[in-house]
């Protein structure tokens, strides 16, 4: 059995890049739906229907656990996928996402409870950051932000042109409007970490901004260590198998900006 991870497109490999740093030793297959992205626009029962087929694919392919990578997939089709789904597929697998694990760790984060998250427009229109976040810490400001400009700029290579800072500087900009306390930001989408530094520019020095692969990892090599029975399933050599259900090409293109090896993909279809 492997560990999937898998996300709409290529921002699931920041957070495969950091699991894999953390857990070295395991096999692994990542999967980007990157023929039917970007989700951020989608339905929540599109969301749903495209991310149940991706993890009975995982599972079909020997995932015995399965990371949505993705924060879209997380907010829309996470819940229902482990409420509704799974007992009827196969209990003793798991499926895992994004949101939560970072949520957890807010309160460990913020010196004043003023969090600002952004993210795709349909993460954003999900609400679960301020859902899960009223759960977990009940006295938490949460402001949500939508950047749908921040995806098409990583993917088309353009970050480091001067148009591109344009558009971070206005988000940044919208996101102090809305609440000049936050402290800590969080990047909701698994694009945004190779924005990390020129938002960083655009921030004030006494704001956090949080990417989630770290997080993620550290909550998996958690999890793994509370759920034995799970953990002694996967198997351990080290492997990263890469699909993708468009050109292999240029996934494997523009894999190269989200992580530093060669990859090779494998053409799916779902």
């Amino acid at each position: 059995m492997k560990i999937g991870v898998f996300d709409s497109g290529y921002g699931g490999l920041t957070i495969l890049r950091e699991i894999v740093k953390a857990l070295p030793g395991y096999d692994y297959i990542y999967m980007g739906d990157n023929a039917r992205a970007p989700y951020g626009s989608r339905s929540f029962d599109v969301v749903y229907q495209y991310t149940l087929q991706a993890v009975r694919y995982l599972f079909d392919a020997g995932c015995q656990l399965v990371i949505l990578a993705c924060n879209t997939a997380s907010a829309k089709a996470l819940r229902t996928i482990q409420q509704r789904d799974l007992p009827d597929i196969d209990p003793t697998r798991r499926v895992l996402g994004v949101i939560i694990p970072t949520v957890e760790c807010l309160d460990k984060i913020s010196r004043n409870n003023h969090i600002g998250v952004v993210a795709t427009q349909g993460t954003i229109d999900s609400h679960s950051y301020k859902i899960e976040a009223e759960k977990l810490h009940s006295n938490m400001t949460i402001s949500e932000l939508a950047c749908p400009m921040w995806v098409p700029l990583i993917e088309n290579n353009e970050i480091d042109n001067p148009g591109a800072e344009f558009f971070i500087q206005k988000y940044c900009r919208m996101m102090l409007e809305m609440d000049p306390d936050i402290d800590t930001l969080v990047l909701g989408c698994t694009h945004y970490p190779l924005l990390y530094d020129k938002i960083a520019e655009f921030m004030p020095d006494n704001v956090r901004i949080i990417a989630q692969g770290e997080i993620v990892a550290r909550s998996l090599t958690d999890y793994l260590s509370r759920h034995p029975e799970i953990e002694k399933t996967i198997s351990r050599g080290g492997t990263v198998r890469f699909l993708t259900s468009e050109n292999p090409e240029k996934f494997n293109r523009l894999a190269s900006l989200f992580l530093p090896i060669e990859v090779n993909a494998e053409r799916i279809s779902l």
